[in-house]
């Protein structure tokens, strides 16, 4: 298998860096030999306790009984605003940009800690306290920051729902975590669109009799329904109490928030995370993986309603007392340089966004991105799937013109935080790999019998030790917990992910275990055609799904979006086929090119791809929850374009 270019770091980058590759290597090699001494030191460098814990670790994958820094307290909101106070009470703590260019607020850490504090005091006014669940259902405006660093000072337990989900979604997570308050806005905004958010919840809370409050951010001017022993607004409510609210001492396994992930098939999983172990994790791996210093500014893209969001705009960079910018609105809107005329008005340092942003805004041409300066930028990173080394370049040269480094990061909902990443100033770069692993995690890929396979064979991706950032369980169902992460490999944390690692010790994450295509007995990664695809310079975008073949098992059924100035014909269509063939070989040859105006994302810039092996499969029944489609009308004409009926 061809590796890719090795690109060393820029010696500006290696001049300031937290950590060597020397370094890197000591450190990670005493995480795993002596993980309870490693990781007691690192909870005390990085965390304020309350009450210092009496075993750093207890239990195991064997027994699934683990527990990290057993009987400490601490209180997480304390460890991201109260602590910074006197040394960084007039730092902005929060940037916001608004949707609307013209629309922007800056928080200082003390503003914070004073409006934290009157919404805790609210909702100990409406009667939550320590265990209860809070259901928050809002845009990406800083009352969101607010409401979940609230609940964490009191010891209530916040489950944000994405402000994309439907009112089904809602009312499935809101009773799944028997929340009986929501928080949410009367809308949201996001390019020329209006979300309607209470409407919504009002749909959802027909359903949910325990739901006893709403409380209502008010974002814009339009009046909503309003139920009057139900609803309030949040802005009156701020009047009514006072700025002072002690932190609620916390034990390291108390939990700190729930938050639900969505699969193809099946009820959606309501990912627990505990208080001590989640909070040393996200602390450390901000400061070492964004090569954190003083006073830079941080700005991810994520949406608060995904874990993203929540350990890298919200709990990593506040604990580390960074300005952390949080974005409201959509990188095209008003044109596709919004994203780098931001990064150009607040002299952004960090930037962390999704490969499919980054493809959606290359697909745009270089001038959006060399209208700007972009000067500031030190590091620039990508989450969520892999990215291709063709899209990895143009972000490293474009982006980056050449002096930034790209951290390529894999962790899931469920890890808590970043698994595998390249660190700052240690590790030479290649395009498309994750890098290695963090402190503390030793993944291993094995076949189905669990067996280590050889490098640079594709296989499934485990964890076998455990780390401080890992779920506790599944919200109320611990058979499920079970089953899903630690039945097939027993004694090792499952990812569902396929992966290789190279000569190099380089993870390479081809992408879930269902995005494996089998054709004729060969397996063979969906990213793996999608990169060949994209090699072509007339491809903007690729997307590969299998579909059912008699006699190969599965055939390849490929939906490309070619770049705007390029017009779709039979001659592409064989170019293109022979290109795959020409990098991967003749296995790997599509069945099937369907030409796709845009693909099928969430609003966070995920393409939906069990919508387009439904759609390629003709298996139209039960498309399932859409709702968090940012245009629903691409699903329309690409079933209206399919190959196979």
């Amino acid at each position: 298998m061809t590796d890719a270019k090795i690109h060393p770091v820029p010696a500006n980058i290696v001049q300031r860096a937290h950590i060597t590759e020397t370094q890197y290597k000591e450190m990670y090699a005493r995480s795993l030999k002596d993980p309870e001494a490693f990781w007691g030191e690192q909870a005390q460098k990085f965390i304020s306790w309350i009450k210092p814990w009496e075993k750093v670790l207890t239990g195991d994958f064997k027994n699934l009984n683990v527990q990290w820094f057993v009987n400490g307290q601490l209180n997480a909101c304390y460890n991201c605003i109260d602590r910074h106070l006197p040394k960084r009470a007039n730092q902005p703590a929060i940037i916001w940009e608004g949707n609307d260019p013209s629309e922007s607020a800056t928080i200082t850490y003390a503003q914070l800690h004073q409006q934290i504090c009157r919404f805790a005091n609210v909702l100990k006014k409406h009667n939550v306290k320590k265990g209860d669940r809070v259901s928050i259902y809002m845009p990406m405006v800083p009352e969101v920051v607010i409401a979940m660093l609230a609940c964490a000072r009191i010891g209530a337990v916040h489950s944000v729902v994405f402000a994309g989900f439907s009112p089904d979604a809602i009312k499935d997570r809101i009773l799944d975590a028997d929340c009986r308050i929501v928080i949410t806005a009367n809308e949201g905004l996001r390019g020329n669109k209006i979300i309607p958010l209470k409407n919504n919840v009002d749909a959802a809370l027909v359903d949910c009799p325990n739901v006893k409050t709403v409380i209502v951010v008010k974002r814009t001017e339009n009046t909503v329904d309003w139920n009057k022993t139900r609803d309030r607004w949040y802005h009156e409510e701020m009047t009514t109490v006072s700025t002072e609210c002690p932190c609620e001492p916390m034990d390291a396994q108390d939990p700190l928030y729930i938050l639900y992930t969505s699969g193809s098939t099946g009820k959606p999983k309501g990912i627990l995370h505990v208080t001590g172990g989640y909070m040393v994790y996200v602390t450390m791996t901000y400061r070492y993986i964004f090569d954190y210093h003083e006073r830079e500014i941080y700005w991810c893209t994520a949406d608060v309603g995904w874990v993203t969001g929540h350990s890298y705009i919200i709990y990593g960079p506040l604990s580390n007392g960074a300005t952390t910018l949080i974005f409201e609105g959509a990188p095209n809107y008003p044109t596709p340089a919004r994203y780098w005329e931001i990064i150009d008005k607040y002299s952004v340092n960090i930037f962390y966004t999704s490969p499919t942003a980054i493809r959606a805004l290359r697909r745009e041409g270089d001038v959006w991105v060399k209208s700007t300066s972009r000067k500031s930028l030190r590091i620039l990173g990508t989450v969520g799937e892999p990215i291709n080394p063709e899209v990895w370049e143009w972000y490293y040269q474009v982006v980056g013109n050449n002096q930034c480094v790209v951290v390529d990061t894999w962790w899931q909902t469920e890890t808590g935080g970043i698994l595998i990443s390249p660190l700052p100033g240690a590790t030479p770069l290649k395009g498309g790999s994750a890098s290695w692993p963090f402190f503390g995690i030793k993944p291993a890929i094995v076949d189905d019998h669990g067996q280590p396979v050889a490098i640079n064979t594709l296989g499934k991706l485990i964890i076998t030790q455990p780390w401080p950032g890992i779920l506790q369980t599944i919200y109320g169902n611990r058979e499920r917990f079970i089953n899903a992460y630690f039945n097939e490999f027993p004694g090792n944390y499952f990812t569902g992910d396929d992966a290789r690692c190279d000569e190099h010790g380089y993870f390479w994450i081809v992408g879930r275990n269902d995005d494996v295509l089998k054709v004729s007995g060969h397996r063979i990664g969906t990213a793996e055609v999608e990169n060949a695809f994209l090699q072509a310079n007339i491809v903007a975008e690729a997307a590969v799904v299998p579909v059912p073949h008699d006699i190969k098992g599965e055939s390849i059924y490929a939906f490309i979006t070619l770049k705007p100035t390029i017009k779709a014909n039979d001659t592409l269509k064989n170019e293109l086929i022979q290109k795959v063939r020409d990098i991967i070989g003749a296995i790997a040859t599509p069945d099937y090119i369907q030409w796709a105006d845009a693909l099928p994302k969430t609003r966070s810039g995920k393409i939906m791809r069990r919508l387009l092996r439904k759609i390629a499969c003709n298996d139209l029944a039960d498309l399932g929850d859409t709702t968090t489609l940012d245009d629903p009308k691409v699903v329309e004409h690409l079933i209206q374009g399919r190959l196979l009926r």
